[in-house]
Order: structure tokens, then C-alpha cells, then sequence
């Protein structure tokens, strides 16, 4: 069986985070870069699956500036086989539509039985790149799993609802997304990490994929307007001198909260 596991690098989830108010982008120089933490859990599901069947082949990928390769590197120091990089100037700023085109591009390239991605990332949140990626390969797709069986043949797991939990399953090949309730990932040791840098590392471009950003009858997102997030104002202070239920009344019916 042959798993390919989506990451992607994220700004760290506990350092500052801000856009570039010029280009709409996010500023990666402006703290560290780390692997998304559910694509960490999306990898160890994987790993975890591998290390009780042999013969499963597991394969990170990522669309991904050219200096994110430490973050495919720790996947490979996790337990991962390979992992395909796609590079590309024309992908900077790319909206979740070519992103989500790009990677159903370089899994048809790769090959799979079981795509693994989170549910959604911490920056961008977007939480509809699998079910887009699904689409465009036409596989069936079980989202935001809070525990995954996998099998010869299918997959399954449990969806949480609001009112209830779900069990869900489908025959391979197929894309699931999962989310934090995952156990955490595996840490990399000092030899993991060695290996890891004898390990195949593929790099390709849209060329190598037939992709082209710029198609014009290809439906693209694009920034119209930006601007920073005002400083939170100081909240409504009430102090109890006997009628303080009677002020909170009145500011919760002035603020059309009731």
C-alpha cells in the first residue's frame, strides 16, 4: 500500500504571526517555521499503519517554497520513505483552488491507495483542500476523522457532530482528513535524522505537472482589499453599587444583545 501523507509549513502556532500588508502574504521572516501539528498526526497515523504492515510504502508531499525543505526533512527523519516537494515562483500567493489542483496533479504523478491531510491548517484555515483534491481525482473522501482503521482494501472512522458521532468508511483509493483528536507524533532521534538525508527527495515544478497558474478559464481568488486588524478596544467595566443586574440589563439591550 502506498500512503501519501499532505504537509504543509506553518507559522509556529505560539510565535507572532502577521501578513505583509503589501503583497497580502503571510511574513514568513517574521517568526519560526514548523510542520503543521496536524500534519505531524496526519504523518504519524501513517507511520503507525506502516509499522504494523509491511510493505506499506508512506510518502510526504508538500507545495512549498524552496526553503521549507527542513520541514519535508523532518518527515522523512519521522519514518517516511520520500517526499516530493512542488516548487514553483508561479505558486506564491496561490489561492486554495490552484493549490488544491496542483496537489491532485502531483498524487496522480506519485500514485497512491490512501491520501492523509489534516483538516485544516493553522494559518490559513481554510479546511476544504481535501474534499477538493477528492473532487478533482474523483475518490470518495471521509473528513475530519477523530479515529481512522485502515485496511487491505478501505477505510473507516468516526466523525464528531454537534448531536452525535458518525461512522463513516469507504473502499480505496480514497482521501481522509483528520483532526487533532489524532495522537501526537513520533519525535525524530539524532539517527532518524541522518538517515533522513539519504532518503529520496524529489523536487518538480508545474511544468513536470502540466499545471498552468496563469489558465485563464481556471477560476482564481484574488486579493481586492487589505488592512491590518485594529487594536482591541477596552471593554465595558461595571461596578456593583447595588444596581449592577440593571446596567448589565441596559448594555446588554443597547448592544441588541438580548
Amino acid at each position: 500500500m502506498k500512503i501519501v501523507v499532505l504537509v504543509k509549513e506553518v507559522p509556529d502556532t505560539y510565535g507572532d504571526r502577521k501578513l505583509n500588508l503589501e503583497t497580502g502574504l503571510a511574513d514568513r521572516a517574521s517568526g519560526e517555521m514548523v510542520m503543521d501539528e496536524v500534519c505531524e498526526r496526519s504523518l504519524e497515523l501513517a507511520l503507525s499503519y506502516a509499522d504494523n504492515n509491511p510493505g506499506t510504502e508512506v510518502v510526504v508531499l508538500s507545495v512549498a517554497p524552496s526553503g521549507a525543505t527542513a520541514t519535508l526533512r523532518k518527515g522523512l527523519a519521522m519514518g517516511a520513505a520520500s517526499a516530493v516537494q512542488v516548487v514553483d515562483d508561479a505558486l506564491v500567493g496561490a489561492d486554495l483552488g490552484l493549490t488544491a489542483e496542483v496537489l491532485a496533479a502531483a498524487l496522480t504523478r506519485i500514485g497512491f491507495d490512501l491520501v492523509i491531510a489534516g483538516n485544516q491548517s493553522t494559518d490559513g484555515s481554510g479546511g476544504v483542500i481535501a474534499a477538493m483534491i477528492a473532487e478533482l481525482l474523483d475518490a470518495p473522501q471521509l473528513s475530519s476523522l477523530s479515529s481512522v482503521a485502515i485496511s487491505d482494501a478501505a477505510v473507516s472512522g468516526m466523525r464528531a457532530s454537534d448531536g452525535a458521532t458518525m461512522r463513516v468508511s469507504a473502499e480505496l483509493p480514497a482521501v481522509v482528513s483528520i483532526t487533532e483528536a489524532l495522537p501526537d507524533a513520533r519525535f525524530p532521534n539524532f539517527k532518524d535524522s541522518m538517515s533522513a538525508k539519504k532518503k529520496p527527495f524529489e523536487t518538480i515544478s508545474l511544468n513536470d505537472l502540466g499545471v498552468n497558474a496563469e489558465d485563464p478559464e481556471a477560476s482564481r481568488s484574488i486579493v481586492i482589499a487589505l488592512s491590518e486588524k485594529p487594536p482591541r478596544a477596552a471593554g465595558t467595566k461595571i461596578v456593583d453599587e447595588g444596581d449592577a443586574g440593571e446596567q448589565l440589563a441596559n448594555f446588554l439591550i443597547q448592544n441588541q444583545l438580548t
